[in-house]
């Protein structure tokens, strides 16, 4: 059976709306065996020199065994990535940037020498809510741009989004309207994917 790698950023829990989605998304996706990367509970942090020197050290050397490559492993052996995260700051929460600095390790996620990514994934969705009324392509919105960009590099061919926008800016009804809508959005999108396996 493939893997799809669930990538939690929804640090509200329960009462997050981009959760609310991501539920909508896998309880129309079967055919997938899920595991879960819950970034809340995640005990990483950004990395600085000290770090770098070490992982640089050990991948010049083709030492892999270490654990600082366990996520970086676990993300390049998935057949498909699901992240789920809220609109922070023009761009995606901290805590995930810093997720992706420690994926993104040369002779894992990619060739260091080519560029050429090595993720076995061939499809990374993104679902997210904004609060503000930015709608996906204003130059405001900097996470679907990013998380296109790692695709190319991890070698990920697809990239999907579902998003609902303006949550906070609307009333009630209207956000519920474009809650709904973005998990109809995202029950679509995963009978597609099934369909596809």
């Amino acid at each position: 059976m493939k893997k799809v790698l669930f990538i939690d950023g929804c640090f509200r829990k329960e009462l997050s709306r981009t959760a609310r989605i991501s539920r909508a998304f896998f309880s129309a996706l079967n055919g997938y065996e899920r595991e879960k990367v819950d970034l809340d509970a995640l005990p990483i942090f950004p990395l600085g020199r000290r770090e770098m020197e070490e992982r640089n050290a050990l991948t010049a050397a083709g030492e892999y065994g270490h654990t600082m490559f366990d996520l970086a492993k676990q993300f390049a052996a998935a057949d498909m990535v699901v992240i789920a995260a809220p609109f922070w700051d023009m761009g995606i929460p901290a805590k995930l940037k810093t997720y992706f600095e420690h994926v993104s390790v040369s002779g894992i996620a990619f060739d260091g020498e080519t560029c050429e990514g090595k993720c076995r994934a061939e499809r990374m969705i993104f679902l997210t809510t904004r609060g503000l009324g930015i709608e996906e392509g204003s130059e405001q919105e900097q996470a679907t741009p990013y998380l296109k960009a790692l695709c190319r590099f991890f070698g990920i061919e697809e990239f999907f989004s579902v998003s609902a926008f303006g949550l906070d800016v609307t009333s009630p009804e209207e956000c519920e309207s474009r809650l709904r809508h973005a998990e109809e959005e995202a029950i679509s999108l995963a009978k597609s994917l099934e369909a596809n396996l």
